[in-house]
């Protein structure tokens, strides 16, 4: 299976509270934002709704498939908790997403007319969409699963993405993530750095199982010197 989707702009719209949040500034009950923060997001949102474009692009991969895909130019770290999740998966799938090129050229745009302020939440605005683009790949590949008659998707399964980058996945796995997935038919492509572009893209793999193959300690030498800590979040939210 190899679909495009048009994700409705719903499922991936931003929240001024979670996107202040990431800025770091406090979730309510605290004092709300300043008034100039908050007529800033509500400018930039209505950009991002107006330029958006969220496509995602996936395919299935087998086990063994995924095996090579991963294990990419041998740059991943020695140890690391996706290579023992995917083995105890029942379902893969590679998947990118992306808002498209218009918002990314005007948050450049912005930047260069030193409209700094616009710019930076615009940007801001725009990576917390890209992140609910993952969350929304998930839920369609958990469909799809429920829906095409492909082995039994109970109240145990769960599916979480991983993508490159991350939990020891070198950035450098891009690559033949790419060369297997394709997301060229939707307009990403990589740089030679294994960035994406357009930059507000997200790509990774779709693990579907039981709810423990997910359940991992954040005790790898690479969580040290984590920021984000997501991990962490996205398993309470499955559990």
């Amino acid at each position: 299976m190899k679909k495009i989707i048009n994700i409705p702009i719903d499922k991936i719209k931003p929240d001024a509270a979670g996107v202040l949040k990431m800025q770091g500034m406090p979730p309510p009950p605290a004092a709300p934002p300043p008034w100039r923060v908050t007529s800033l997001y509500h400018s930039a949102e209505e950009l991002f709704l107006k330029l958006s474009a969220p496509t995602l692009i996936m395919a299935d991969i087998t086990i063994e498939q995924f095996a090579e895909v991963f294990k990419g130019n041998g740059r991943n770290e020695p140890d690391t908790p996706l290579e023992k999740i995917f083995p105890r998966a029942s379902h893969l799938a590679l998947f990118a997403f992306t808002l498209g090129p218009k918002v990314c050229l005007e948050i450049e745009e912005l930047l260069n007319a030193h409209n700094f302020a616009l710019g930076y939440m615009l940007d801001a605005v725009s990576s917390y969409s890209t992140d609910k683009g993952a969350n929304a790949a998930q839920e369609v590949y958990l469909d799809l699963l429920s829906s095409g008659g492909r082995g039994q998707v109970d109240d145990s399964m769960r599916v979480l993405p991983y993508s490159p980058g991350y939990c020891g996945w070198h950035i450098s796995g891009q690559q033949k993530l790419f060369e297997f997935l394709k997301p060229e038919e939707i307009g990403i492509h990589l740089n030679k750095s294994f960035l994406m572009v357009p930059l507000k893209s997200i790509s990774g793999v779709l693990a579907a199982g039981n709810i423990e193959i997910h359940w991992f300690k954040n005790n790898y030498p690479f969580c040290v010197s984590c920021l984000s800590k997501n991990c962490r979040e996205r398993i309470v939210q499955i559990s």
